[in-house]
């Protein structure tokens, strides 16, 4: 009675399907050739979690398993070439499918397999985050539109009309969506940007090592700024202190 093989946990929910894979990053040459055996100067090995060893990877086509030590008599070796970026691999090549979509070290790094119904999730989830992100960004009064550009362009902010400010927080928001939403949501961010305007307003004084603030013509200390700390961000959670609350209001009143 011939001994059932068993299946690598990697297999385990493999679908037999033709498959397409495409060169990761802007490049797409007409031809890229990826390693498709295991030698001694060039390494092509999958550590397997079954077994805790490294196993040697070669691609035979006549054979049907990647792994050396699964292959029998005489190989077929072929070298693995990607034309114009792309290489299609129909389903009855399931050894090749096998080496580049589960065993190769390559795979994700310097190819990946193309998954359209992932792609497509993928799509979908950053049109939402453009559509909400642009509707926060029409809608944002000016104040927190300012803060948030000034964390891009930082003082260049002050230089911009109401509608070049409009416009450059709509383009933001549309190519840095998820960015965009996670800092609509930090109000630290506003609050950076009031210590921004009152020190550029004259109001309060950020030291010159930037550890410390001071307001009045008389340099009385505010607070000192911890170590390692951004000084607007350290400013911004003083802000939230009980001391902190009633600057606000006073420095509030000062700056309109």
């Amino acid at each position: 009675m011939s001994k059932e093989k068993k299946i690598n946990s990697a297999e385990e929910s493999w679908e037999i399907k033709d498959r397409r894979y495409v060169i990761r990053g802007d490049r797409s040459p007409l031809t890229f050739t990826i390693k498709s055996r295991h030698t001694e100067k060039y390494p092509l090995l999958y550590f397997d979690t079954d077994n805790n060893t490294q196993r040697a990877l070669r691609y035979a086509t006549n054979q049907a398993s990647p792994f050396v030590d699964e292959q029998k008599g005489e190989v077929t070796l072929r070298h693995i070439v990607f034309e114009d970026g792309a290489l299609f691999v129909p389903k009855q090549e399931q050894a090749l499918q096998k080496l580049l979509s589960l065993y190769h070290p390559d795979r994700n790094k310097r190819f990946a397999e193309l998954m359209p119904v992932q792609e497509a999730e993928d799509e979908v989830q950053i049109i939402n985050y453009q559509i909400d992100a642009m509707m926060l960004a029409r809608d944002m009064g000016i104040d927190q539109a300012e803060a948030i550009m000034r964390t891009e362009i930082g003082s260049q902010v002050n230089d911009l009309s109401s509608k070049e400010l409009r416009r450059d927080l709509l383009k933001f928001a549309k190519d840095q969506s998820y960015l965009f939403l996670e800092l609509a949501k930090d109000d630290n961010v506003e609050l950076r940007n009031f210590g921004v305007k009152a020190t550029e307003a004259g109001i309060i004084n950020l030291a010159q090592d930037q550890r410390s603030f001071t307001i009045g013509k008389n340099n009385r200390k505010l607070f000192s700024v911890p170590f390692d700390e951004n000084p607007y961000s350290a400013l911004a959670a003083w802000f939230k202190t009980d001391e902190g609350v009633e600057m606000y209001k006073s420095i509030a009143k000062k700056l309109k």
